[in-house]
């Protein structure tokens, strides 16, 4: 059966969806639980509100860890990858393989994937990513580590609050960490 849940994290209300393959997708926190319960069901359709299995109360629980300021591995959780386009894989695999507290460009990714041209390219799978937060998108920084876009809530505000919580400073962004 594939299930959703929302659950209480140190930025707000987040939700996490699964399939017998995995974790589906991760919803960072809306304006309220209602706005964060209404785009997991748009998002994921098929999907019921339930509690979670063992696997994914784990990830929960390191999803909450780490936004607590806890450097938690979150590499080991299982994705349904089912859908995602290679290219788009072999991105995530490379960002989640970024420590807490530790961050890349893009185009350091795209060099570790062997295209070192392909920085924009990584930059769109990365904003497509439905796993926040297991997939760290908000580790990856544009060229001379400014902060660059976040399609999340909040945008990039929500991108150096993450970074925050783990202890790193994008050059120039002291005000915005300071607002967030």
């Amino acid at each position: 059966m594939n299930g959703y849940a929302l659950f209480d994290t140190a930025i707000g209300g987040c939700g996490i969806a699964w399939t017998a393959r995995g974790v589906a997708g991760v919803q960072l926190p809306e304006a309220d639980d209602e706005k964060t319960r209404a785009r997991v069901r748009r998002r994921f359709a098929q999907s019921l509100e339930t509690p979670p299995p063992a696997a994914v109360r784990r990830a929960i629980d390191g999803i909450v860890a780490l936004l607590r300021g806890q450097a938690t591995d979150l590499s080991a959780i299982t994705l349904d990858m089912q859908g995602v386009p290679p290219f788009h894989r072999r991105v995530y695999a490379v960002a989640r393989g970024i420590a807490p507290g530790q961050t890349l460009t893009y185009g350091d990714i795209a060099t570790r994937l062997g295209d070192p041209g392909a920085a924009r390219a990584v930059g769109q799978a990365l904003g497509r990513n439905p796993f926040a937060i297991i997939v760290p998108c908000h580790r990856v920084l544009a060229a001379h580590g400014h902060a660059g876009g976040f399609s999340a809530p909040g945008g990039a505000v929500t991108k150096l609050r993450l970074l925050s919580i783990e202890g790193v400073q994008a050059p120039g962004t002291s005000t915005l960490f300071d607002a967030a």
